[in-house]
Order: structure tokens, then sequence, then C-alpha cells
């Protein structure tokens, strides 16, 4: 194909009928020539006060090079971004989620209404990569996505740490378990530079599904932030964007039905983030693919944890590189038949493909390991079914998301102990006043009532050693990927439009079994008729335009929490 026919979009405002508009070019020094270019817009989730996001614009700027070198035009746009952890417990905590459909919403406006021919997204903090997922998706153009890479682990007395271990041990100092000092020595050593949570939490649990499913190319999602394979790999995206572009792939023709279970069964087998159930779901929606809970259900169900990534073990991303990065893990995962190597994928190879030279995974039996090897073999996995798994019930009749990766059980049933906030449940463990066999209740924070924020410190609070294990958490909003425990979240409908879970009372039963797929609220049905009738909608005074805005547009959570307007539309 030739050069002029890769620019299939930007043509049109290049070589249009509005020549006039050509002098900015000229004035951003772009020759004649050059406007027969392909043009890739490169997006880039800059916020330069977050360790995550610190080298975005530095590794766009690389990016932009390589596509010049494949004889491309590459402009890098900004996007929104907002700090999962520094917005913990705050006002912002909020804003998380909403920044992942506005970089959605945003990375389209700028993508379509410059008529770029193709889209780079760069996956820094947790919502940055789901939300150019879902652009790519709903534009249905060329692209990919890059990682913007993993932290480094600290070091603390020898041994490496991460921000897991500076909230666990925060809580514990909290009530006594262990010295102030040092839970602050361990916070000021856990985070050494650049990169993004080196643990099965969120940002890596996406970067891994999406190489899974087909939009990131081979390595990115394992390679360090600051190591210069990173660079390298920047450099030579021009190259996969100009194959993409050649051999007229689109991001629908990736995202099959085939490529969704296979991010699913990946974030099963890395025991990864509840985020990534709530990811998939939207981008299968802006796909339009028919890929839902049900569908995980049966997935998680049937599919083994085969990594010791924390929170459930004691491996970070770093050790993935270590061993051989990403592909050693996807090649093991095809062999093991739980990922399908036939998959098309943005670098116009397969899956198969692109992982063909990677070295057999170092493997060792979980149970013989003791919880020291990464990569477990399919037939004698660390555990035979996925930490996650959805549960339906009269508590949640669109689904409930469970991971009980650090706990041995798989049923629990306790007396509920509400709370409206996850600062409440803090001080209430602080307090004394939470005791092993409740069931947790924390809602009205859903996405309609608060923007669905991150609870991880209540979730922290719940793992000290009195009561980890031995408590519940069942919520409407979410919890981030470096929680553990037996934690139920995106309970759905939500409490603020009604669900279910706005009725129960202090001392209610609630039971759940996570391989039945069932979560019971145990109230007569008399009982919740009555209280029905008694419940009023909770008048939300929201603070911030940008949440106001997501609540009156946004899906429940079952749904993956999109735009309801966008959906409707179509």
């Amino acid at each position: 194909m030739a050069t002029n026919e890769l620019n299939w979009n930007s043509r049109q405002l290049t070589r249009g009928w509005q020549k006039g508009v050509t002098a900015f070019f000229y004035g951003l020094g772009l020759t004649e020539a050059e406007f027969d270019r392909p043009q890739v817009g490169i997006g880039v989730p800059l916020l330069e006060g977050n360790l995550c996001n610190v080298h975005a614009y530095d590794l766009a700027q690389r990016i932009a090079a390589g596509c010049r070198e494949a004889g491309m035009l590459g402009f890098p746009f900004g996007t929104a971004a907002v700090s999962d952890n520094l917005t913990q417990g705050l006002e912002g905590g909020g804003a998380s989620l909403v920044s992942r459909n506005l970089i959605a919403t945003s990375a389209e406006c700028v993508v379509t209404a410059h008529c770029y021919d193709t889209m780079i997204g760069l996956h820094h903090c947790d919502k940055n990569g789901p939300g150019f997922a879902m652009a790519l998706a709903r534009m249905n153009y060329p692209g990919l996505l890059l990682s913007g890479g993993t932290i480094y682990p600290g070091c603390y007395q020898g041994r490496d740490i991460s921000i897991l271990d500076v909230y666990d041990a925060q809580a514990a100092a909290n009530v006594g378990a262990l010295p102030q000092s040092e839970a602050d020595a361990i916070r000021r050593l856990a985070c050494p530079g650049p990169g993004c949570c080196g643990i099965a939490a969120s940002f890596n649990t996406w970067g891994l599904a999406i190489e899974a499913i087909g939009l990131m190319p081979p390595q990115s999602s394992s390679t360090p932030a600051v190591d210069e394979a990173k660079h390298a790999e920047c450099a030579r995206a021009g190259l996969w964007i100009r194959d993409l572009l050649r051999t007229g792939l689109r991001t629908r023709d990736i995202l099959s039905r085939r490529a969704f279970a296979n991010a699913a069964a990946m974030i099963a087998a890395v025991g990864g983030s509840t985020n990534g159930v709530l990811h998939l779901l939207a981008l299968a929606r802006e796909a339009e693919v028919d890929f839902s809970l049900r569908d995980m259900q049966a997935l998680f169900r049937r599919t083994p944890v085969v990594c010791s990534f924390a929170p459930r073990g004691e491996k970070t991303m770093v050790d993935l590189h270590r061993l051989g990065g990403a592909s050693v893990l996807v090649k093991a995962l095809i062999q093991a038949g739980i990922l399908d190597g036939g998959i098309v994928t943005a670098t116009t190879r397969s899956l198969a493909e692109n992982v063909a030279d990677a070295a057999e995974p170092p493997v060792a039996a979980g149970g013989a390991a003791g919880g020291e090897a990464l990569i477990a073999p399919a037939d004698a996995p660390f555990k035979p079914f996925a930490d996650m798994q959805i549960c339906f019930g009269n508590l949640a009749p669109e689904g409930m998301v469970f991971k009980v990766s650090s706990a041995s059980t798989t049923r629990f049933r306790g007396p509920a102990a509400c709370f409206d906030s996850g600062r409440a449940v803090s001080e209430a463990v602080e307090q004394g006043r939470i005791r092993p066999g409740q069931t947790i209740v924390l809602r009205y924070l859903g996405p309609v009532a608060a923007g669905m924020p991150e609870v991880v410190l209540a979730a922290s609070a719940l793992s000290v050693p009195e009561l980890k294990g031995r408590v519940a958490l069942i919520s409407d909003t979410r919890v981030s990927g470096i929680s553990h425990g037996l934690i139920g979240v995106h309970c759905s409908p939500e409490a603020a439009v009604g669900g279910p879970i706005a009725l129960v009372e202090d001392g209610d039963e609630i039971s759940f079994d996570i391989l039945a797929g069932t979560i019971e609220w145990h109230v007569d049905a008399e009982t919740v008729g009555r209280r029905r009738a008694a419940w009023r909608p909770p008048v939300i005074r929201r603070q911030r335009g940008y949440l106001a805005d997501f609540a009156a547009t946004v899906a429940q959570a079952h749904a993956g929490c999109v735009s309801q307007a966008w959906m409707q539309s179509r």
C-alpha cells in the first residue's frame, strides 16, 4: 500500500478542500511532502506530580521520534490523569473512575476532531490504559497501547517492599501491632523512582490483560519504566503502527469474544485486580461485543491461579521481567490452554507468534515452591480456581465481584455491620468495634452516589491480624488491587439507586458461596417489603461538576460504568 494511502483520515485535512488550514502545519515546520505522511495521535496522561506518570511526556516524545523514523508524524496530546494512590480516602477518590471515562472521551474528541489516522495510548496510572482502550474501541481506529512501565521495588532490611507493604504496615501501626517508626521507614523506602505499582494491582492487571487481548505489543506490560528496553519499545512503536495501517487492521478486528476471554483468563491466572473486571465490561460495551459477568463467572471458575504476584504472594512485575518478561508468562498460558494463541494482535501477528521466541518459563509446583516461585505449572497451580469470582443473588441481582486471594475459605456467613464511608470502617477497627465473623457492609459509594472511589484504606484496616480473613467486606464501590481478604465489591445495583444493599440493617445475616456463585441476604420478604416502602433516595449534593456529569450518565457496575447516554445513542 502506497504511503499516501496510509493517511486514510488525515488527508482530508492536509489535502482537503480547506487548503488554508495547512498554514498551521507550515508553522509547525512541516514540508509539503510531509502532508502525505500518516498522522499518529499519542495520548499522554500528563501528571508530573505522580510517580506513575512523571515520565509520560518523555516516553511520548520517544514514541513521536519513532513515528518520524517510520515515515509518519507523531503528535502527543494530553488527557486527564488522576492518581488512585494520592487521592485515596480524600475528595479526589471519586475522580479516579471518572477520569477513565474522561480519558476515553477526550482521546476520542482529539483524535477524531484532528483527523488522525491512528492512536497510541500510554498506560501509566490505573485508569489511563482502560480509557485509551475504550476510545480505540469506540472509534474503531487502528491503534495500540504501550505501558508506561512498572516501578522497581523498594528495599527495607534486605527485602523487597512495595506500596502494599506501606498500607499494611500503617494499618498495623494504627492498632499498635507495629511501631509507627517502622511503618514510617517502610513508607519512605517503598517507592524508589518512576513507574507504576509493581504488584498485581489495577495497573499491572490491565497491562497483562491488554497484552492477552492483543492491543499491547509483547513485553510492554512487564518492562520497567526506567529500563532502556522501555525506551527501545517506544522507538519501535512507529513500526507497529505502520504495519497496522498497511494491513488495515482496526481495533474491533482485534477485540473479538475470544480476545475478551483471553483477557479475563489472564486476570484470573495472575490473581489480578477486581478493577480489571469493571474495565473489561466497559471495553466490551464500547466494542459492541457480547461479553458479560456471566461469561467471566464461567471463566473464573475454571481458570487456575498460576502466579504468586503480591498481594496473594510476594512477587512483583520486576520479578517477571527478570524471568524474561510477560512473553514468558503468555507463552506458558498458551501452552497450558489457558490463553488462545490464535487471536490476532496489534502487531498484526497472532498472540502465539508474538511470543514464539520467548524462553520456557522456569516453573515450580505451587505447593512445593512454598510461595517462592513466580509461575506454577497449570497442573499444579497455586489455586485450582481464580481468586476472583462472580456472585449473584438477592443482595446483588446484577452481580458482585469477589476477591478472596488471601483467604482459604470459599464460603462465609455473618451478621451485617453497616457503614457509609471508608473512614468510618477504619475508625471502627481502631476502636475495636468490629468483631471476627461480621460482614462489613460499606455502601452509598457507588458510581451514581460518589463516583465509585476505591476504599483501600478501609480494606487495609480489616487486614490487621485479629480480623484478617475473619471478616468479610461487601460494598457497592471499588477496592484497589492491593487489597486482600474476603472482599465483595461492585454490588449492582448500588444503594443510591435503590439496590437491595441500601435496605440492609445491622445484624442482618449475609452469606456467600463464591464457587456456587451466590450471595444471599437472609431477611424475609415481608421485612424487605416494609423497608423498601420506607426507603427514600438520598439527597446527594455533589461538590464537583465532574461528579454531577458522571452521575447523570453513568451505567451501573455490571455494565462497566460506561456512559449510558453514549450507549443509548447507538
